[in-house]
C-alpha cells in the first residue's frame, strides 16, 4: 500500500544549515517551540556525497557521513517527520566513480556511454568545429536552452592525450595546478636552469590566469612547447555536472539502484531535479522535449512505485508554456516556482488578483503542489512569464512583463543579485531568478513577512518553509562575495548558529510564524474546502472548512494587517498582525 503524504508543513534545509550537522537541525525540531509545526522535512542533497553547487553535483548517493548519521534518521522517524530528497536526473559529478573511470581508461571504460560525448551526439549534424568542439547546424543550435554562456560542454583529457568534449548543461570548472621541476624530467634536453625558469614562468601564468601559450620562454625551451603544454594539461583537474545519457541502460540501472537506496534511508517523496533536461534528441529542444521526456518520466515513475516513492517533478519554466498543467494532468504532484514572485507582487502592489487567480487554478484543476516563499535557489522570475509559441499564439503569464520587471527592480534595490539565461552566442536573453532572502526581498519588514507567511498558509498545496525565512534571515553579502562569480546563491544560505536560534526564538516575527505554521500543520480545516471572498483587490478573506473545523484569514494588503481565526469544537483561537 502506497504511503500517504501528510497534508502538513514541510521544513527545508541543508544538513548543515543549522549548526554543523544534521543532528543540530534534529535538535531544533525536537524543541517544544517547534512541537507540531512540521510533518515533513525536505533535506537538500549535501545529505549525499557531492562536490559542487551545494549538493546538486552528486558524486554518489551514499550518506555524507561528515554531516549525517543513521541516528539522525532514526530521530526524525521518531518525530514522525516524513523525508523528501532530491535525485538529480540530468547529471552526475565529474568526480563520480563513473566519470572518473572514463578519465582513467578513456574509450576502454565500461562507462564510456554513461555520459554524452558531445561530438558523437552531433555527428552528421554539425556546421563546423571550433577548437575541436562540434558546432551544431544553426537550426539545431537555436533550439538549445542555455543555462550558461557558450556551448554546454566540458573538454576533458583522455589517457591518450586527446581531448573529448562532454555535454555539460550546468556548472563546470577547470583548475590548472602548479608544476615542479620533477614534472619536466622527460625534457632531457633542457638544462636545470632552463627547467627552473620554465617552472617559474608556468606557475606564474597559472596563478595569474594566463594561457601558457602567451608566455615567452627561453629560446632553448621553444622547441619543446608542445611537450610542455601536454605536461601542464595532464595536471589539470575538473569540477562539473556531467549530463548522463538517457539512452544507456546502465543509467537506468543506476536510477533503480539509487531509488532503492534513498527509500532505504527513509525517503518517501523524491523531487526530480533537472528532469526536463534529461532527454536529448537532435532537432529538438534540450528542455522538456516531447514525447521523449514523457517516456523517461513514466519509466522513472515505474521504478519509484517499486520502492513506495512519490515523485515530485520540478517545473522550472515559463507559466505560459503550460508544463505545470501537462505534468499535473498526468497525475504527478508538481514542484513549481510561481508562488514566491506572486506573493512579492501581491504585497508590494497591494493587489491579490494575480495570486488568487493562481490559487483558483490550483483548486479548479486539482493540482497537488508544493508552495514556498524562499528556497535554496533564488526567487524565480522567468517562471511568471507568458510566451509566444512558434505559430505566433500568445499564452499569457501569471504577471505581465512590466510587473515582473517591477519585482526584479524592487528586489535588486534591496540588495538582491541576479542569475541570467543565455542564447547560443553567450548573450543574456532573460533574467532567470533574483537571489535574496525572502525577508530582505520584502525590505526586511516583519509585518510583510508575517503577511507573506499567512498567505502561504492559506494557499492550496503543501507549504514548504526555508529555514532562513523562518528566522527572518537577511541577505548575506559576505558569503555571496566570498563564493566568487557563481556565488549569488550563497546570499540566502547562511548557516545559523545555536546562538542565532536562541535569539530567533525570542523574536515575535519568528514566534508568530510558528503559530501560523502549527495551525496549518494540525487544523483539520485545511483538508477541507477553500472559499475566497474579495471586498476589493486589497482586501481578501480566505476560509478553509472541514465539518465543524474552520480557519479564516482576513487580510488588508495596504497596511499588511491580518487576523487568522480558527474554530474547532466550539473554541476560537485568533492570530493577529494588527
Amino acid at each position: 500500500m502506497k504511503s500517504k503524504i501528510p497534508n502538513g508543513v514541510m521544513f527545508n534545509a541543508y544538513p548543515d544549515s543549522i549548526g554543523k550537522k544534521l543532528r543540530d537541525t534534529v535538535t531544533l525540531l525536537q524543541r517544544p517551540e517547534l512541537k507540531d509545526v512540521f510533518s515533513l522535512f525536505y533535506v537538500l542533497p549535501t545529505f549525499f556525497n557531492s562536490d559542487l553547487d551545494r549538493g546538486f553535483s552528486i558524486v554518489d548517493y551514499n550518506i555524507n557521513t561528515e554531516l549525517v548519521s543513521q541516528e539522525d534518521l532514526d530521530a526524525l522517524k521518531k518525530l514522525d517527520v516524513m523525508l523528501k530528497f532530491d535525485i538529480v536526473l540530468n547529471h552526475l559529478s565529474v568526480g563520480s566513480p563513473q566519470f572518473k573511470d572514463i578519465l582513467e581508461k578513456g574509450d576502454a571504460s565500461p562507462y564510456k556511454d554513461f555520459f554524452i560525448d558531445w561530438n558523437a551526439f552531433w555527428e552528421g549534424n554539425t556546421a563546423s568545429y571550433n577548437n575541436g568542439v562540434a558546432v551544431p547546424k544553426k537550426e539545431y543550435l537555436n533550439k538549445l536552452f542555455m543555462r550558461k554562456p557558450g556551448l554546454p560542454v566540458l573538454k576533458v583529457l583522455f589517457p591518450d592525450g586527446t581531448e573529448r568534449p562532454y555535454w555539460n548543461t550546468f556548472y563546470q570548472q577547470i583548475t590548472y595546478h602548479e608544476i615542479t621541476i620533477e614534472d619536466l624530467e622527460t625534457l632531457n634536453e633542457l638544462a636545470t636552469e632552463d627547467k627552473k625558469d620554465t617552472v617559474a614562468l608556468v606557475n606564474n601564468a597559472i596563478a595569474s590566469g594566463y594561457d601558457i601559450s602567451e608566455v615567452r620562454f627561453r629560446e632553448s625551451v621553444t622547441p619543446h612547447i608542445s611537450k610542455l603544454v601536454k605536461i601542464v594539461e595532464q595536471q589539470r583537474s575538473y569540477l562539473g555536472q556531467m549530463d548522463v545519457n538517457g539512452n544507456s541502460e546502465m543509467v537506468w540501472d543506476f536510477y533503480d539502484e539509487t531509488l532503492k537506496k534513498v527509500a532505504d534511508f527513509g525517503c518517501k517523496i523524491l523531487r526530480l531535479d533537472a528532469f526536463a533536461y534529461l532527454h536529448k534528441e537532435v532537432g529538438e529542444t534540450n528542455f522538456f522535449n516531447k514525447p521523449g521526456t514523457w517516456t523517461y518520466l513514466e519509466r522513472i515513475n515505474q521504478i519509484a512505485k517499486k520502492y513506495d516513492l512519490t515523485l515530485l517533478p520540478e517545473i522550472h519554466s515559463e507559466y505560459g508554456l503550460g508544463l505545470h498543467d501537462e505534468v499535473a494532468s498526468e497525475g504527478y504532484q508538481i514542484y513549481d516556482f510561481f508562488f514566491p514572485g506572486l506573493v512579492i507582487h501581491t504585497i508590494e502592489t497591494g493587489s491579490a488578483s494575480a495570486l488568487l487567480s493562481w490559487a483558483k487554478e490550483v483548486i479548479a484543476k486539482g493540482y497537488k503542489t508544493v508552495n514556498m516563499l524562499g528556497c535554496h535557489d533564488g526567487i524565480p522570475v522567468l517562471d511568471l512569464k507568458g510566451i509566444t509559441d512558434a505559430q505566433g499564439n500568445n499564452h499569457p503569464g501569471l504577471l505581465k512583463d512590466t510587473e515582473i520587471e517591477h519585482i526584479i527592480e524592487t528586489i535588486l534595490s534591496r540588495g538582491g543579485r541576479v542569475k541570467n539565461i543565455y542564447d547560443p552566442e553567450g548573450n543574456k536573453i532573460s533574467y532567470y531568478q533574483v537571489n535574496a532572502t525572502f525577508y530582505s526581498a520584502l525590505g526586511e519588514d516583519d509585518r510583510k513577512l508575517l503577511l507573506a507567511r499567512a498567505l502561504q498558509v492559506f494557499m492550496p498545496g503543501i507549504p514548504q518553509v526555508w529555514y532562513l525565512d523562518l528566522f527572518a534571515g537577511k541577505n548575506d553579502y559576505e558569503a555571496a562575495d566570498a563564493a566568487g562569480t557563481g556565488g549569488h546563491k550563497e546570499i540566502n544560505r547562511t548557516t545559523l548558529t545555536q546562538e542565532d536560534i536562541e535569539r530567533g526564538l525570542e523574536k515575535p516575527v519568528v514566534l508568530k510564524q510558528l503559530e501560523l505554521l502549527r495551525l496549518r500543520n494540525t487544523a483539520a480545516a485545511f483538508s477541507g474546502t477553500m472559499t475566497i471572498e474579495i471586498e476589493d483587490v486589497s482586501q481578501l478573506e480566505i476560509s478553509w472548512k472541514q465539518d465543524e473545523d474552520t480557519a479564516t484569514l482576513k487580510a488588508n494588503l495596504t497596511d499588511y494587517s491580518f487576523t487568522v481565526t480558527h474554530v474547532t469544537n466550539g473554541e476560537e483561537t485568533v492570530i493577529a498582525n494588527s
